[in-house]
Parts: C-alpha cells; sequence; structure tokens
C-alpha cells in the first residue's frame, strides 16, 4: 500500500518567499523569481567554497 503524503510548504528564508521552480514540457526551468535576483540572494547569503581563502574577496563582494 501506498501512504498519501501530505504537500506542505518548506521553510524558507523571507527574502525567497514565492520562489518557485518548474521544469516545462521541453525541459525548461521556469522560475517565479529572475535569475539576476537569484544570483544576488546566492551572492549574499552563500559562501563560495571556491574563493575562501582570497585575500581580495572582500573587493569582490563591493
Amino acid at each position: 500500500m501506498s501512504k498519501k503524503q501530505k504537500k506542505t510548504k518548506p521553510n524558507v528564508n523571507p527574502e525567497l518567499e514565492g520562489f518557485e521552480v518548474n521544469i516545462n514540457s521541453f525541459g525548461e526551468i521556469k522560475s517565479s523569481l529572475k535569475i539576476d535576483e537569484l544570483n544576488q540572494f546566492l551572492n549574499k547569503n552563500v559562501e563560495d567554497k571556491k574563493l575562501k581563502d582570497r585575500e581580495d574577496l572582500d573587493d569582490l563582494k563591493k
């Protein structure tokens, strides 16, 4: 027997409220948020492991 799963909304950062990602029948990714806005959020909130040892990292963020 299969178990029914409840569809609940995941806990998200308030800045990403309403963000949805879907894949259409052609395999294209459709998002409710512009890519530039998503990249700005990620740059601000996620540490880039490849750049963490660079001395000029603070200059790049500005």
